[in-house]
C-alpha cells in the first residue's frame, strides 16, 4: 500500500497544501496572534514535518531541528480550544483548496493527524515545566486508518 505521503502527491502536493494552509492561518484573526507576522521557513518546516509524519523523507528530524524545535515553538503560546478547532478547520479546508485526495480513508488519516497534533501542541503551549509537556518526543508516524487495510 502506498504511504500517505505518496497518496498526498509527495513533497509537491504537501508543499502546495501547507502553503495554502499557512496563508490562511496568517490571515485568520483568531490564529494570527499565535504566528505573528509569520516566518519564511515555516512552510518548509511544516511541509517537511508533514512529509516525515506521512511516511516520506526524514528531513525534518535530520536537518531541521526535529521534534525539540516543535516543542520550543509552542511553549508559552497558551493555545485555546477555540484556536485549536479553528486550526483544524483551516487545515481541512486547505486540503480541499490544494486538491489533496478526497477519499474517506485519506481524509480520516489527515483529520486524525491534525486532531492529535493540535492536542499535543496545545498541551505543550501550556506547559510550565518539562513534566507538563506531552510525552511525545519524536515525529509521530501516521498511517492509513485500520479500516482501510
Amino acid at each position: 500500500m502506498v504511504t500517505l505521503f505518496e497518496h498526498a502527491g509527495g513533497h509537491e502536493g504537501l508543499h502546495r497544501f501547507i502553503d495554502i494552509f499557512y496563508s490562511s492561518v496568517l490571515s485568520d484573526p483568531l490564529l494570527q496572534p499565535l504566528f505573528g507576522a509569520g516566518r519564511p521557513e515555516h512552510v518548509a518546516h511544516l511541509t517537511a514535518f508533514s512529509a516525515e509524519t506521512f511516511g516520506g523523507p526524514e528531513t525534518f528530524s535530520k536537518d531541521m531541528g526535529g521534534f525539540p524545535l516543535l516543542i520550543e515553538a509552542h511553549r508559552g503560546l497558551k493555545i485555546t480550544e477555540t484556536q485549536r478547532q479553528r486550526f483544524i478547520d483551516l487545515y481541512m479546508a486547505a486540503a480541499d483548496q490544494a486538491g489533496l485526495p478526497a477519499d474517506p480513508p485519506f481524509r480520516e488519516a489527515l483529520r486524525s493527524h491534525v486532531e492529535f497534533g493540535s492536542q499535543v501542541a496545545m498541551q505543550n503551549s501550556h506547559a510550565e515545566t518539562d513534566d507538563q509537556l506531552h510525552p511525545l518526543r519524536e515525529v509521530p508516524l501516521w498511517d492509513w486508518p485500520a479500516s482501510s487495510e
